[in-house]
């Protein structure tokens, strides 16, 4: 069974950082380029980190410079570091492959509020 999970959001003030994990079961993983999604209230899901198997990365123009995307195959786990977060920043945060790929079953997301 295909599971993604997600966890290391919360609330942070502005300027501050998070580091995200997305661990994944059932799949190998490292055959598999990956992605960080988001999603805010009233908006639709966007991609805004992706990095490949063999380790390249792309970044959405709004998170470029702040985010670093990197992955662990041997724990089978994706990573968002995040720094200088801005409100804008706020969403529910997804891993699952990246943009382009047959989607896996999507997790239950981790919360990340950016407030002051």
């Amino acid at each position: 069974q295909v599971r993604l999970v997600e966890s290391g959001g919360g609330l942070v003030r502005p300027g501050g950082s998070l580091r995200l994990s997305c661990t994944a079961s059932g799949i190998i993983f490292s055959i598999n380029p990956m992605g960080w999604y988001r999603q805010a209230p009233g908006k639709q899901r966007e991609l805004v980190a992706a990095i490949a198997t063999y380790g390249s990365t792309n970044y959405a123009n709004s998170v470029k410079g702040r985010f670093t995307i990197s992955r662990d195959n041997a724990k089978n786990t994706v990573y968002l570091q995040m720094n200088s977060l801005k409100p804008e920043d706020t969403a529910v945060y997804y891993c699952n492959k990246d943009r382009g790929f047959s989607p896996l079953n999507w997790g239950q997301g981790t919360q990340v509020t950016v407030s002051s």
